[in-house]
């Protein structure tokens, strides 16, 4: 499994860390989001959550396993629930702080990457691998670089594609 899965769980857990760091920069895109969502929030739980979120996700890269993939299946299906339960109230207007955007709205694309996340995370924690780093060869470098494009794409996807839809640059335009 992990031949298969390695670049896209890699990609997942990396981009808990860089979702995570601007969450623990500054709680309160987030700390907004939830208490759009109807859900309690604070800066100190939020900050936690992140803190949490850039462990998990750099335990997972560096030490792949089945607790570290159980968390991040774990940490995309708490995301992948949040992201439905803004789209289902009629979304929210701001973000949520993960990539250090003021203005990346939850879509249903982001949902669907989520959900795909914490698949992987699944798929990696029902089979971990044995021995992820033990060697750096060819195959080694090919995933790494595989779950860098994936990583990047995704946060193209989630981040970035939002604020080019016609209606974001409907909003930004005057007149």
């Amino acid at each position: 499994m992990w031949d298969v899965a390695a670049g896209p769980f890699l990609a997942a857990a990396g981009l808990l860390v860089v979702a995570g760091v601007p969450k623990v920069a500054d709680p309160m895109p987030l700390v907004r989001a939830l208490r759009a969502a109807g859900l309690p929030a604070n800066r100190l739980v939020v900050r936690g959550f992140a803190a949490a979120e850039v462990l998990v996700g750099g335990w997972a890269v560096l030490a792949p396993g089945r607790i570290g993939a159980a968390l991040v299946a774990t940490a995309y299906l708490v995301f992948t629930a949040f992201v439905v339960r803004v789209l289902t109230r009629g979304g929210i207007l701001g973000s949520c702080g993960c990539f250090g955007k003021p203005d990346t709205p939850a879509t249903r694309t982001h949902a669907a990457l989520t959900g795909l996340a914490a698949l992987t995370g699944v798929a990696v924690a029902l089979e971990p691998p044995q021995g992820a780093w033990s060697a750096v060869d060819a195959a080694t470098v090919t995933t790494v670089a595989l779950a860098l494009l994936v990583g990047f794409l995704a946060w193209q996807v989630m981040a970035v594609l939002p604020t080019v839809s016609p209606a974001a640059i409907r909003g930004t335009t005057k007149g």
